[in-house]
């Protein structure tokens, strides 16, 4: 995907969060977010709205190095909504006026800083409008699946490459992820007492695998959702359900 389209969705994410969290906040925002058992809605807004700004800062202060997370503010209700707007508004602004070869901190492997920050803002903001949608109740939006086959990409190739992933198996294990829509992508991750190793188009001969459509297993790798299909070993799917959250 390019720059632009990153930019596009996250555009899109970020004002259906702010609709989906509003409609959950009616009934207070103290409401629960199922899908993050430990949140209530003011919670995810603030936690949103501060990624939000704490990224838009490393593109527009060409911060080189990596600078912690604020903390969360102190507000609610409709003050807090209209706080989260706002971030998310600079986000999408300091991203579309940004000089493709911007220098900054990054740290997951990308073409520039620019592609890394519009990529990844994209999918945090997804996941957490699932989020938003599950504490609002009703059908969740749809995920395209070229942006969900993306996410997936991100997932395994990126943050659980890194030494930081939970995922490790005192057997080697290989799970295989399949997605099958038309154009859909697998995955063959080799899972061992290190960190995940994960190989495009690998090997399908695996100890388990999970498959579906992307959106599905976009949604079910970030553990918002069950895996629309497991064959194999359940016990490795079981694994990463179990150590992946990031």
């Amino acid at each position: 995907m390019e720059t632009a389209e990153f930019i596009e969705t996250l555009d899109r994410e970020g004002r259906l969060l702010a609709a989906a969290a509003a409609a959950a906040a009616e009934a207070g925002t103290d409401a629960k977010v199922p899908t993050c058992p430990q949140w209530q809605v003011r919670d995810l807004l603030r936690h949103m709205g501060t990624v939000h700004r704490w990224a838009a800062a490393f593109v527009a202060e060409g911060h080189t190095a990596h600078r912690p997370v604020g903390g969360l503010p102190d507000l609610d209700g409709a003050e807090l909504m209209d706080w989260f707007r706002e971030g998310h508004r600079y986000l999408v602004g300091i991203l579309s006026s940004a000089a493709p070869d911007v220098e900054c901190w990054q740290f997951l492997p990308a073409p520039s800083p620019l592609v890394f920050w519009a990529r990844r803002q994209a999918h945090e903001t997804a996941v957490h409008r699932v989020d938003a949608e599950s504490a609002r109740g009703g059908a969740p939006s749809a995920i395209d699946p070229a942006f969900a086959l993306d996410g997936i990409d991100e997932l395994l190739c990126g943050f659980h490459a890194r030494p930081r992933s939970r995922v490790r198996s005192g057997e080697p294990r290989l799970l295989r992820v399949r997605a099958t829509d038309e154009n859909g992508g697998a995955w063959t991750v080799r899972l061992s007492a290190e960190p995940p190793v994960t190989e495009r188009d690998g090997p399908a001969d695996a100890d388990c695998e999970v498959s579906g459509p992307a959106a599905q297993l976009y949604l079910a790798l970030w553990n918002r959702r069950p895996f629309p299909q497991v064959t194999g070993d359940t016990s490795v799917a079981a694994l990463w359900s179990g150590k992946s959250a990031v």
